[in-house]
């Protein structure tokens, strides 16, 4: 990242227990990504619910980290929060000065996506539903979003969080729909949203 980059703009990917947040973050990021992953213990599996992620061995505690260099003004950094009900008290300081948010959904745990998208529309924050690839059973996106309460204009699309193509299409839905929400304000946040979709790095 060069030193003199204008714009830092803020994203944060943010989920159940298990649904591919730091796999997302890993498989866009144009650096190695800073990964605060922990073995998971037997002792963890008396307060976390492992019960839908038995293949999984470690687990993020603080945050993932990650980079995009889009040109020499814009650099977009992705925050991966953890998933843990235990963890959740870092998610007021991760969504701090956040552009916008993807909330990754594994459709086989549907509910464990209500405390993120309640903590992101309490903070205003705008985002975008994500539902990661995990070969369960199908639901409609009108089944999906009837579950978890979507408004009508909230972007909900079809993931694969291990593909940097599927996780750069979810970047730019959210950055198209920060534009859309931004578009009634003269805010600087608008300008830096539009110059992500400009970026040939995003560009399929």
């Amino acid at each position: 990242m060069g030193a003199s980059a204008d714009n830092g703009l803020k994203i944060v990917v943010v989920g159940g227990f298990g649904v591919g947040k730091t796999t997302l973050v890993r498989s866009v990021s144009e650096i190695r990504p800073l990964n605060t992953e922990e073995t998971m213990t037997r002792a963890g599996e008396a307060i976390d619910d492992i019960s839908e992620v038995r293949g999984k061995s470690a687990t993020t505690v603080a945050f993932d980290f990650g980079r995009i260099t889009l040109d020499a003004r814009n650099v977009l950094y992705l925050f991966g929060a953890p998933g843990q009900e235990r963890f959740w008290f870092l998610w007021d300081r991760l969504f701090s000065g956040t552009l916008g948010a993807v909330v990754l959904v594994d459709t086989r745990r549907i509910d464990d996506s209500w405390y993120a998208i309640d903590r992101l529309e309490h903070h205003g924050t705008p985002f975008i539903v994500a539902c990661n690839d995990f070969g369960g059973p199908g639901h409609t996106p009108a089944e999906i979003r009837e579950a978890l309460d979507l408004d009508p204009h909230v972007p909900l699309i079809d993931c694969d969080a291990r593909s940097r193509e599927s996780s750069k299409r979810v970047l730019i839905t959210l950055v198209e729909h920060l534009k859309t929400v931004y578009a009634a304000s003269a805010g600087a946040t608008a300008p830096a949203a539009e110059e992500v979709t400009k970026s040939p790095e995003l560009a399929l």
